[in-house]
């Protein structure tokens, strides 16, 4: 029975956080009340007290950790302390490369099982295949690890090895394979033709290498697909948590030839700011259709937001998860750093999506198979104990269910998209008007 769904690549970082990222160096801080030194006064009174009479005595680093912690996550679920591992692997996550083997996998019956070795990578050079069970690493048993841990031992500094005992199909014992650990330059953008007439882009987050990967698998699909026979393009950021700011903006900007893309308005009127599309449409003006669910968050957010305001797409899919909140990352002493929220951003009719998410213009649910009935459920931002609440926030909240069928054939989602493309199906909202979209955008 597999426990979990959701592929992991081996040495990339696990549980990717919906947000949007923009890096700072911090702002001068304001001087506080003398009645808040005086509290300061008794947190340190209260530290010294379980740090000296505690029945066990505490990790005192740990405590300070949970403390600051503790204060960020009164503010919302977003803003939090990373240590000085957290920070790293943050780092690693949105430069989009790590130290690791270079392979997809998941947890079934206690096993790590590799969905995919990607090409060229270490995994795929020393022999790894798809749907061999790792059993051991390093001569360790994987039963009784979360696939996280599993995976935190499988990434590494490169050029170091590392020895998987897997278990497959058809062999009379278990193999003992080294591989030696390497750069590994994660997909950002995954992209095929459908059906010879349709270019497909799955955008899976947004790192330093989306708008780059976006560029190289547009221009693939436009050598494959000649320009009268490519009746448009799907964009598919469904189960997309989101990444960097500066990305969404970028992806944005290449389907697009002129409009605000996303505003950002922090807590004073001046630090508001407005990011523009520049010329360069890199679709050629071909007909677009993004696909949303519950599992579109933040980065993902602003790209659907944006191209639904401006009528440049239509929205396929269902509710999104309503994360309009902007994270800028402070760095502080020892490497650790502080996510702070700072801002919200709004789509370009001035709308925020904080607690309400993305509503398509086109709502197509997808049903889930029947051993996930029951265990999947809607969740959005609207749902997080603590969220900050939306201006436009409603009973009805944000999110959806976040569920993609592994194959396309049952995929009802992609294939209504392709339906649409091809004529094969109607929609008054496809395609947009774009000439409607200047009376709806508020100066």
């Amino acid at each position: 029975m597999i426990r979990r769904a959701s592929l992991v690549i081996v040495g990339a970082l696990l549980g990717a956080t919906a947000m949007s990222v923009v890096y700072s160096a911090g702002v001068p801080a304001q001087a506080a009340g003398s009645s808040t030194y005086r509290e300061l006064s008794i947190f340190g009174d209260v530290f010294e007290r379980v740090r000296a009479q505690y029945v066990t005595p505490p990790d005192e680093q740990k405590l300070i950790e949970a403390a600051i912690n503790g204060m960020l996550s009164s503010l919302d679920p977003h803003s939090s302390y990373m240590n000085a591992k957290d920070a790293a692997d943050m780092r690693t996550q949105t430069k989009g490369e790590f130290g690791g083997l270079g392979i997809e996998v998941t947890m079934e019956n206690e096993l790590v099982k590799v969905i995919t070795p990607i090409d060229d990578t270490p995994a795929a050079k020393a022999g790894v295949l798809a749907g061999d069970f790792i059993s051991e690493i390093d001569g360790k048993p994987v039963r009784g690890l979360k696939l996280e841990d599993a995976v935190e031992k499988m990434r590494g500094a490169i050029n170091t090895p590392i020895k998987l005992t897997i278990l497959r199909k058809g062999a009379d014992k278990p193999l003992d394979i080294t591989v030696v650990r390497d750069v590994i330059a994660v997909r950002a953008v995954k992209s095929r033709v459908e059906g010879g007439d349709v270019g497909y882009l799955r955008v899976i987050s947004f790192t330093e290498k989306t708008y780059d990967d976006l560029e190289k698998a547009i221009k693939k699909i436009k050598a494959e697909v000649p320009a009268d026979k490519l009746k448009g393009y799907v964009l598919d950021l469904r189960l997309n948590p989101g990444g960097l700011l500066d990305q969404a903006i970028n992806v944005s900007d290449a389907f697009l030839e002129r409009g605000e893309v996303v505003s950002t308005r922090g807590r004073n009127p001046e630090e508001t700011r407005r990011f523009n599309a520049g010329p360069g449409d890199l679709t050629d003006g071909k007909p677009v259709i993004v696909l949303v669910n519950g599992g579109s968050a933040s980065a993902s957010e602003i790209v659907a937001g944006a191209l639904q305001d401006l009528k440049r797409a239509t929205v396929v899919g269902t509710r999104s998860f309503g994360k309009g909140s902007v994270q800028t990352i402070i760095p502080l002493g020892d490497a650790g750093a502080l996510r702070l929220t700072t801002a919200l951003y709004y789509t370009p009719s001035g709308k925020s999506i904080q607690g309400t998410g993305i509503k398509p213009d086109i709502k197509v649910e997808q049903p889930l198979p029947a051993d996930l009935q029951g265990k999947i459920r809607p969740e959005g931002e609207s749902s997080l104990r603590g969220h900050i609440q939306g201006q436009s926030e409603t009973e009805e909240g944000s999110g959806s269910a976040a569920y993609v069928p592994p194959e396309a054939k049952d995929d009802v989602q992609l294939n209504y998209a392709l339906d649409l493309m091809r004529g094969n199906k109607t929609d008054p909202s496809f395609p947009p008007q774009p000439d409607k979209a200047a009376a709806a955008i508020k100066p």
